[in-house]
């Protein structure tokens, strides 16, 4: 694979579908999108991990949702790392680049010499898909479980969309030539195709706590079909998934040409942050100048900082918050 092939597969999710197995699924290899959500922080190495997992997932998630929509992942737990939330911004039309930020809170004394998941503790995964100003924000809800990120996504899938899911993830740091120390991470997500509505039982799942899993929410007919994906997705190498060298196109073909895969356009995504100085100041419209006096530093500015790509806000305490929009409101006439 040459360095013009390398660089067009980066950064993109390519969707394709098994024939033969009403399987869907999604290649993705982020590279630049990493760097992007990393540099901004200086993160230890274990909540670097748990960032580059995350983003993975909201990249092979988000191809899914519709032109000009968002979707978000967040998890809160009551572990040394607290919350991470990734963002995925749809394309605002057909050929556009889709983008990504993410930010981890975490408290660094309380981080142990465990694996990354360890660090989280007991806690939830949140998914939140927004259509748009005018629409209600649909949200699911699922819990930390099965020892990684990708074992609970794949549990949320089951639980609140009862979709047989299935991750397959590798990420870490890379040592290319001419090319600093980084991140690199690649993934292939599969998602089984319901002819009809799953029938599942009220009796709670096989998994941990009672939770669906993949086989929970598959009707007996698709089961085989479903197994021998798993199994040739088992075959996979970690180099193979994270590249340079294997174009994800020639993956499919090595895993599952028997099944007859069937690729779509390839998705670029890249790493970007829709902060303002407007978002800021409508967030702080909420305030009382009272409020907005206690924000006020000892130099007579309010400042913020964004949490996903750091940029840093210098505002005048006059300018923002609710009584300063009234008085806009009122000076103008509106």
């Amino acid at each position: 694979m040459n360095a013009a092939s390398k660089i067009a597969w980066d950064d993109t999710v390519l969707p394709f579908q098994l024939d033969k197995s009403d399987i869907r699924g999604r290649v993705a290899r982020l590279d630049g999108v990493l760097s992007g959500v990393l540099k901004q922080h200086a993160y230890p190495e274990t909540v670097e991990a748990l960032v580059a997992e995350m983003a993975l997932l909201t990249a092979l998630i988000g191809q899914t949702i519709s032109l000009r929509w968002k979707l978000s992942l967040q998890v809160q737990t009551d572990g040394p790392v607290r919350m991470i939330a990734t963002d995925y911004y749809a394309p605002q039309k057909e050929g556009d680049i889709a983008r990504i930020r993410a930010y981890a809170s975490f408290d660094e004394d309380r981080l142990t010499d465990g694996t990354p998941f360890e660090q989280m503790g007991g806690g939830y995964l949140a998914v939140l898909i927004d259509q748009g100003e005018g629409t209600q924000p649909y949200q699911g809800i699922s819990a930390l479980a099965g020892g990684s990120l990708q074992a609970s996504a794949e549990a949320y899938f089951a639980q609140s969309e009862q979709l047989a899911t299935r991750f397959s993830l590798k990420f870490g740091k890379s040592i290319e030539p001419g090319v600093g120390e980084h991140w690199r991470a690649g993934g292939i997500m599969l998602q089984h195709m319901p002819k009809a509505s799953p029938h599942v039982s009220g009796e709670g799942g096989s998994g941990e706590g009672g939770l669906l899993l993949a086989k929970d929410v598959l009707n007996e007919d698709d089961e085989e079909n479903w197994n021998r994906a798993n199994i040739l997705l088992d075959s996979v190498e970690d180099l193979e998934m994270i590249g340079p060298s294997v174009p994800p196109t020639d993956l499919l073909v090595r895993l599952f040409h028997e099944e007859s895969p069937r690729v779509y356009d390839a998705q670029p995504v890249k790493f970007g942050c829709t902060c303002s100085e407007d978002r800021v100041r409508q967030s702080l419209s909420i305030y009382s100048a009272k409020d907005i006096e206690k924000m006020t530093t000892p130099e007579g500015r309010v400042t913020a900082d964004c949490q996903f790509c750091g940029t840093h806000y210098d505002l005048d305490p006059a300018t923002v918050g609710f009584d300063a929009k009234t008085s806009g409101s009122d000076a103008t006439g509106v």
